[in-house]
């Protein structure tokens, strides 16, 4: 069995080694990106809603361009929120300004109740250009 290919962002936040998880695993020609939230480089939150979910794409960017991959990669994408019906335009139009122009990834967006002090976390696999 080959050994795990992690991938980690320059400035790695502290809930990768507070959780033990790695930002993403490269398999074969596929990236998969762990959950990203926004967090600041110290694992807590931003406070903000708005800025929380452009800081967690700012962060899953960072990890993508780590692994020589960008958004225009992503093939999967899904997202989890505490409160969907209060915070689906908020997040429509950050996750607008990424995706500007089809074909889109596939898209799964799922309410939760709880994300470990988040409010939005986002997860998706890239394939890696060639």
């Amino acid at each position: 069995m080959a050994k795990r290919d992690p991938v980690f962002p320059a400035n790695r936040h502290a809930l990768y080694e507070e959780h033990g998880y790695s930002a993403a695993i490269r398999s074969d020609r596929l990236l998969f990106v762990s959950g990203q939230v926004g967090s600041r480089e110290d694992g807590s939150p931003e406070p903000e809603f708005a800025e929380q979910v452009r800081l967690a794409f700012a962060n899953l960017e960072a990890t993508l361009l780590a692994a020589g991959c960008g958004f225009d990669d992503i093939v999967d994408l899904t997202t989890f929120h505490t409160d969907p019906e209060n915070q689906f335009a908020t997040i429509m139009a950050v996750k607008s300004k990424i995706f500007t122009e089809a074909p889109y990834p596939n898209w799964t967006a799922l309410g939760v109740t709880w994300l470990a002090g988040f409010d939005f976390e986002i997860k998706v696999i890239a394939r890696i250009p060639d």
